[in-house]
């Protein structure tokens, strides 16, 4: 009981130090995890003295915090602006992955002399690429909807088969030609599983009467969870469900599910801080000077080699213009996954494993020295930065007694709402504008009232027009009062992005 004011008072101090180092890090333009590294290192054997060398509870612990990282990009993942880039996002998960592998696999057998499996487990290891990392670096740039979609499904779904082939690779067993089916096997049925519980749990989130609003986050993310460790349990990719539960459950209409995900937000960034710290505590600095060379190999075969190649191979089938798979290929950052993929032969006891997790973390820095710094330098270049356009956000609260739903948004900047008139609207039958507040002050809209950015608008819709009333209000969002004749009529089936000004 003496040492928990003390663990608690390290604890809190930590994540306030990696709050604060969240902003400074999009002041430089880096990805925050370098700070976080920098924090486990800092306060680990060589700084404070906290020694930390339990290789198979860090692996436990990090697949703990994936699996809270993955629900909170599933969650926060719009279908609108994956779905015209699913085709891609498959592919870079699936076909780049292998290619990655077996091309970074002989690349390294050729030059650091590697036993040929064991290339292969490096290349697996550094094929997964880290949604943390990336979009911390992208956020701001206004890239095109189909490159985001791309790297965010590719983000959440490679981090699957990518963790089954080191599973394969790390064992002490022979390969078979089984392998691959049952990789096919796992993938496919943790999908489909992920896909069964999410509309599962939706359905059961829209008919219950929680007594709180807080209780809906809890049980979103309980069911992500859940998914996970249902799906594990039966040897399918718990993974993989975890993620595609959450995709579906992110985009329901469930009660307060903008709330729900912002704390799934909270809980993501509190997994990363957490993760990364463990990591820049489990390694040890002194080694980390003998993994230099073979870490700065194994980066220029990723980057120059491996990871064009691979999206080459997964993006020329959808007739992807050569400037974004020059993007696609520069952006893919690794972050804490490969090093928490590199623990997995350790507890195996492989031997070169050590070898392998101290040139995985350095490398993981390098590229992100390398790519997080440049990234958007080469978005620009390739012409394909542009001014971000904030979408709007609605939140739904159930008046469960009176069968409606009540609908909260502010009307972000540059939205093409500013200036519509609330009879420009046309809200679906059994929907209305009940209050604005503007500025501070509240009052009731008329017909001629005028919409203007930064105003906080609440919608009244029955239980049976609130999807239709959501689909309205982020049509004029994109396209403004003239949205159905710009070909934006708010179905479900929408891109979600908006139409060239």
């Amino acid at each position: 009981m003496d040492r928990l004011p003390v663990l608690l008072g390290i604890g809190s101090g930590v994540v306030l130090l990696a709050v604060v180092a969240v902003r400074l890090s999009t002041r430089v333009g880096l990805p925050s995890l370098l700070l976080y590294l920098a924090i486990g290192v800092l306060i680990g054997e060589s700084g404070l003295g906290i020694r930390f060398d339990d290789a198979d509870l860090t692996q436990m612990l990090g697949l703990a915090a994936l699996v809270l990282i993955l629900a909170d990009g599933g969650l926060s993942t719009r279908w609108t602006t994956v779905r015209p880039a699913l085709g891609l996002g498959v592919a870079l998960s699936t076909v780049s992955v292998a290619v990655s592998i077996v091309t970074t696999g002989f690349a390294l057998h050729w030059l650091l002399g590697l036993d040929l499996r064991i290339g292969f487990l490096w290349g697996a290891v550094l094929s997964s690429t880290d949604a943390a990392a990336v979009f911390s670096v992208l956020r701001g740039l206004g890239l095109g909807g189909r490159l985001v979609g791309a790297l965010e499904l590719e983000s959440g779904l490679n981090d699957a088969p990518v963790f089954l082939a080191v599973v394969l690779l790390a064992s002490t067993a022979d390969l078979s030609w089984t392998d691959p089916l049952l990789v096919v096997y796992e993938l496919v049925t943790g999908a489909v599983l992920g896909a069964v519980l999410g509309r599962l749990g939706a359905a059961g989130l829209k008919r219950a009467a929680l007594p709180a609003t807080g209780l809906y986050p809890l049980a979103t993310l309980a069911v992500c969870v859940g998914a996970y460790a249902l799906v594990q349990s039966l040897h399918a990719s718990g993974l993989l469900a975890c993620y595609v539960a959450a995709l579906v459950l992110g985009n329901a209409a469930l009660p307060h599910r903008e709330g729900t995900r912002s704390f799934a937000e909270g809980l993501g960034w509190l997994a990363q801080i957490g993760l990364f710290v463990l990591l820049g505590l489990y390694v040890s600095p002194d080694r980390l000077l003998d993994a230099i060379v073979p870490a700065v190999i194994a980066a220029a075969v990723l980057l120059v080699v491996a990871r064009p190649l691979s999206v080459v191979a997964a993006a020329t089938w959808f007739r992807i213009p050569w400037r974004e798979q020059a993007f696609l290929s520069w952006a893919g950052l690794r972050g804490a996954v490969p090093i928490v993929l590199a623990l997995v032969p350790l507890t195996t006891g492989l031997q070169g494993a050590r070898e392998l997790v101290d040139a995985v973390f350095v490398l993981v820095v390098v590229l992100t020295l390398v790519q997080g710094t440049t990234l958007p330098a080469v978005a620009r270049l390739l012409g394909l930065a542009a001014p971000p356009v904030q979408e709007i956000e609605v939140d739904a609260a159930p008046l469960e007694s009176l069968r409606a739903d009540l609908l909260q948004m502010t009307v972000p900047q540059g939205s093409r709402m500013h200036g519509v008139y609330v009879r420009e609207l046309r809200l679906p039958e059994g929907t209305n504008l009940s209050l604005v507040v503007r500025r501070g002050a509240s009052f009731t809209p008329q017909d001629e009232t005028r919409i203007q950015e930064g105003d906080q608008l609440l919608v009244v819709a029955t239980a049976t027009a609130r999807d239709a009333a959501e689909r309205r209000l982020r049509a004029v969002d994109r396209s403004g009062r003239l949205a159905r004749w710009r070909g934006d009529a708010g179905r479900e089936d929408d891109g979600g992005s908006r139409p060239p000004r």
